[in-house]
């Protein structure tokens, strides 16, 4: 652990912070601190900034409600920038998307990362604006009962795989049984966001159970 006088801030008292999300790495900010704002940070367990327009501090959350708890600080070799690791309660971004850092300025076709992020909103591309020739158009098209069946029907194609103790026929049928939920999702208009919120708080009743099952 470092102290917060050996970090170098700036010539105006500022030290940027880059905010990820503890779960999925996602970079969803960046922002600036001070030394007050840091320590309050510190001291409360959740992200507090300094606003350069507005000079003054601000604590993420306090109007909107969507705080940021912070897991970790870690400062880089020339302790001259942060990165802060938060569990969120909300959107990060003021338009209210999950993160500020939506739109690409270029992106490789042969080395981006996959990301079922990147999937799904192809995959409501498809719905917003229908691609003939297209599967997944397709399953948009034939509505809510079509698209159901197939969810059904890549269900029972996991069990037969997995069943079988053949672990690339299960890997195969549970890619499809992933594709088809993610449709299903966008038909609804389920954001994947949803899905990690409520895997979070099962994980965090989980570790209470386990907790109390140590007393």
């Amino acid at each position: 652990m470092i102290a917060i006088d050996k970090l170098k801030f700036d010539e105006n008292g500022l030290i940027p912070a880059v905010v990820t999300d503890f779960y999925t790495k996602k970079v969803l900010t960046v922002a600036y601190m001070n030394a007050e704002s840091l320590k309050i940070t510190i001291d409360e367990g959740k992200t507090c900034f300094y606003s350069r327009s507005r000079k003054k501090l601000w604590r993420k959350g306090e109007t909107s409600g969507n705080f940021q708890k912070v897991v970790s600080i870690v400062a880089d070799c020339d302790f001259d920038a942060l990165t802060v690791e938060v569990v969120k309660d909300g959107p990060a971004c003021h338009l209210g998307t999950d993160s500020c850092f939506n739109n690409y300025v270029y992106k490789s076709p042969t080395l981006a990362e996959f990301s079922l992020e990147d999937l799904y909103a192809l995959i409501k591309g498809r719905k917003t604006q229908p691609k003939e020739g297209s599967y997944t158009t397709y399953l948009f098209n034939s509505g809510i009962d079509k698209i159901l069946k197939k969810v059904g029907e890549e269900c029972t194609e996991v069990i037969i795989g997995a069943k079988g103790g053949d672990s690339k026929e299960a890997v195969f049928e549970i890619a499809d049984l992933t594709y088809h939920i993610l449709v299903l999702m966008a038909e609804m208009g389920i954001p994947i966001a949803d899905i990690i919120d409520e895997l979070k708080k099962r994980h965090v009743v989980d570790k209470k159970v386990k907790q109390q099952k140590m007393q």
